[in-house]
């Protein structure tokens, strides 16, 4: 969160994510210590400042969870489109698919980049 806060790294994502993230970004509250005021106020700065694309439609057989392909649609649509290096997210059935798409744990991410 504070790398894009200082810029260093741009989000971009989907309605469907950003939904998701309303939806879920409650029920973790006790994993990110996020009160619901700076849930609602992290989703108003992510509607404004990030990017939001409309997800392609994959056909990805091996994909595990099939709630998960608008997520792969909007990785999709972001490297199509140049907007995105990777898909950082800790969804193991995603993961399972990193290698075949750039998709990356956050731990990953942080190793491979030192906390930009």
């Amino acid at each position: 969160m504070s790398a894009w806060r200082l810029g260093s790294i741009e989000v971009v994502l989907s309605d469907f994510i950003m939904e998701e993230l309303r939806r879920v970004l409650p029920r973790l509250s006790h994993r990110h210590g996020l009160t619901s005021v700076e849930i609602d106020d992290l989703l108003d700065i992510l509607s404004i400042q990030a990017e939001i694309l409309e997800p392609h439609a994959p056909d990805e057989p091996l994909l595990r969870d099939t709630n998960d392909l608008p997520v792969l649609g909007t990785l999709l649509a972001a490297v199509q489109s140049g907007s995105i290096d990777y898909l950082i997210t800790g969804d193991k059935d995603l993961l399972v698919l990193g290698d075949r798409y750039p998709i990356v744990s956050p731990a990953d991410f942080w190793t491979r980049h030192g906390g930009l």
